[in-house]
């Protein structure tokens, strides 16, 4: 297994990467070859995801990590897994959260037991704390020198003892570092380590202290004279790519000490709407190398929340790369409507339809033995609604799980060579997130949530680019761009600007045009530039109906797949305008259709018609030109591997 360009290539093809966790930590070893056997065969999933808690296998520092025996057999586990043809991405943390205590750090390596490891801090000089089953325990900087030495063993050893087999990738971290991918960037790292890779960033970025004070109007006579966040915008803007690079480094050194060749892949958590700047700051997937991008869930329900749906959008649009933990179990814990498996595969589908390469289904099995050292707050089972109930059993989830898997292993390699319908672009330029972040006179976060909320109204669904990386091609695939404004831009990116207009592209400065470039000199490119013009001509894909629909065209072939995501609160047929004429699709609400188009004709559906938790059920329905695909009761409708052409095509389809 490979990754490019953010897609999973498995044994040469790119495939939708499809996968489901198994925290086989939380159950008998009696039962992970069933459990293992319930994923492969009722959920139709190849891929297994699993956590490796650092504090499950090494419970006293004096010992060697356990990976053999009882519950800690992972090396078993793994065994299991290749004995039932079941490829795994192995997830060993060092830190992992899955409410696991302590994040699944030991708590020997906590500062509070060890007065060696450097504890994380704030702006304020205060300690970041993980919480957990009443307790607070202080985290350790990443890069403090004892915590990276026995987290350098820990990753070493699993690299050595437990890599090998069925395990074909690996991913570093959670949603972040501590998980707090999204929290402000006053929040860490403040740490003597931290502050020490802050001063050796600036010394990279600006040679001289005479370049950095000219820069910033400062008068330093030493580095260690520059405070995070201070000295102006330039100094603001520092922070955030600080923290970007910051980022990089711990998972290059991290990702380095497994010692192994497997590809690394990350699962950022999606921003908060107000820390939106910070998260856009710190999640600079273009500096990660070879590691690539991806994220998760746990925002909020899309289909009802138009700030969830914002965050869930940008996430998937910031990089390729895959979902890596979609809410298919968690009830109890985040929201009622995830008891229903409509929740979650309208949310599945709106990730790959925004960009992701793949989804997890988080988590495939419910589970209900485990130590109280792991875990003292989660109530047994967990989680309480997953496709797999705790006793083996098929909950109603699986068969949606069943038809997703069914429908992108069959149709994934070309739903990924598919071209989105996007009816514009937002370009980001990143000092600017920093500068927000911190209360300074730019703007990005905040013009591109308004973007996302015009963009959604007009029915228009749109690329994310960010600037310092993105090339005239980039930009010359989409007829207009957004960008926000400040005080200053790059020279380069300024050019690039002007370039694209210059080719006919439509540039709109959201906020004050910049007049400086990054060295403060004069540089006026975007007071010269065409505007966007106004969307009155545009068509919005969706034409009755409470939904949005998001269109991709293959650039060879005659085939086009259409995504229908249902709101909660739509009554009644949804109606989408396609180039072959209007689909109207009948789905629960909440619910969601993926179709697929062949010469204008329907082919493959997979259609949700009911969600439990909103009272909702449908005879599920899809017709195109006079072709009527619908069950015969209120279900869903899941039609795959047909022929284009059969007597089916004439009429009615049974669910």
């Amino acid at each position: 297994m490979e990754f490019r360009d953010g897609v999973a290539v498995i044994d040469g093809e790119p495939r939708v990467l499809v996968t489901a966790d198994y925290p086989y930590y939380r159950d008998d070893p009696a039962v992970w070859a069933d459990r293992l056997r319930a994923v492969r065969d009722d959920l139709g999933i190849e891929v297994i995801t699993s956590y490796i808690p650092w504090r499950h296998h090494q419970p006293d520092p004096a010992a060697a990590p356990d990976f053999t025996t009882g519950g800690r057999d992972v090396v078993g586990y793994l065994a299991l897994c290749e004995e039932l043809g079941l490829k795994v991405i192995a997830k060993p943390g060092p830190f992992i959260h899955a409410e696991v205590a302590y994040g699944g750090l030991p708590d020997w390596i906590c500062p509070d037991a060890d007065p060696c490891v450097e504890p994380l801090l704030d702006a304020y000089g205060q300690v970041s704390k993980w919480g957990d089953g009443g307790a607070h325990k202080a985290l350790p900087a990443p890069l403090g020198t004892t915590f990276l030495a026995r987290v350098t063993q820990w990753l070493s050893a699993v690299g050595k003892e437990v890599i090998g087999g069925p395990v074909v990738a690996l991913q570093i971290a959670n949603e972040g570092i501590y998980t707090n991918g999204s929290r402000a960037l006053t929040a860490y790292d403040y740490s003597p380590s931290g502050l020490a890779f802050f001063r050796e960033r600036l010394t990279a970025w600006y040679g001289t202290l005479d370049h950095y004070n000219r820069l910033h109007g400062t008068a330093h006579s030493d580095w260690t004279d520059a405070r995070p966040g201070a000295d102006g915008p330039w100094g603001q803007a520092d922070w955030g790519r600080f923290h970007a690079e910051y980022m990089a480094e711990v998972y290059r050194v991290w990702a380095e000490a497994v010692g192994t060749r497997l590809p690394v892949v990350i699962n950022i958590n999606p921003p908060t709407i107000e820390e939106l700047d910070d998260w856009l700051a710190r999640v600079r997937p273009e500096l990660w190398g070879d590691i690539t991008y991806g994220f998760t869930n746990w925002m909020g329900v899309v289909s009802a929340i138009p700030d969830s749906h914002a965050r869930y959008v940008i996430a998937a649009k910031r990089a390729p790369g895959p979902n890596m933990e979609e809410n298919w179990g968690f009830a109890q814990l985040y929201d009622p409507a995830y008891a229903d498996g409509a929740t979650s595969l309208h949310q599945t589908l709106l990730a790959l339809a925004a960009g992701a390469t793949g989804f997890n289904i988080y988590t495939g099995v419910s589970t209900s033995g485990w130590t109280a050292e792991l875990d003292v707050a989660s109530p047994s089972p967990y989680p309480d609604h997953a496709p797999i109930a705790a006793d083996g059993t098929v909950t109603e989830k699986a068969a949606a799980v069943k038809a997703l898997a069914d429908f992108f292993a069959l149709h994934g390699p070309e739903f990924l060579e598919c071209a989105p319908v996007t009816g514009g672009a937002f370009g980001l330029y990143l000092p600017y997130a920093g500068i927000a972040a911190l209360g300074g006179d730019a703007r990005c976060g905040a013009a591109l949530r308004a973007y996302h909320g015009r963009m959604r109204a007009e029915g228009r669904d749109y690329a994310l680019l960010d600037l310092s990386s993105a090339t005239l091609e980039d930009l010359a695939a989409h007829a207009s761009l957004t960008v926000p404004g400040g005080p200053f831009m790059h020279r380069e990116v300024q050019e690039l600007l002007a370039a694209y207009a210059a080719q006919g592209g439509a540039v709109t400065v959201d906020g004050p045009v910049p007049l400086l470039d990054e060295n403060l000199t004069p540089c006026d490119l975007l007071s010269h530039v065409a505007a966007a013009p106004a969307a009155g001509a545009f068509e919005a894909p969706v034409v009755y109906g409470s939904a949005d629909a998001y269109i991709r065209i293959h650039p060879e072939r005659d085939v086009q797949y259409v995504t229908v995501l249902v709101q909660d609160g739509n009554d009644g047929p949804v109606g989408v305008r396609t180039p072959y004429g209007e689909i109207e699709v009948v789905c629960a609400k909440g619910g969601a259709a993926v179709i697929r188009i062949v010469g204008g004709l329907l082919d493959d559906v997979v259609v949700k018609g009911v969600n439990g938790y909103l009272n909702s059920a449908e005879v599920p329905r899809v017709s195109l030109g006079g072709t009527t695909f619908a069950g015969q009761a209120p279900g869903d409708l899941v039609l795959i591997g047909r022929t284009i052409g059969d007597p089916a095509d004439s009429g009615v389809v049974p669910g």
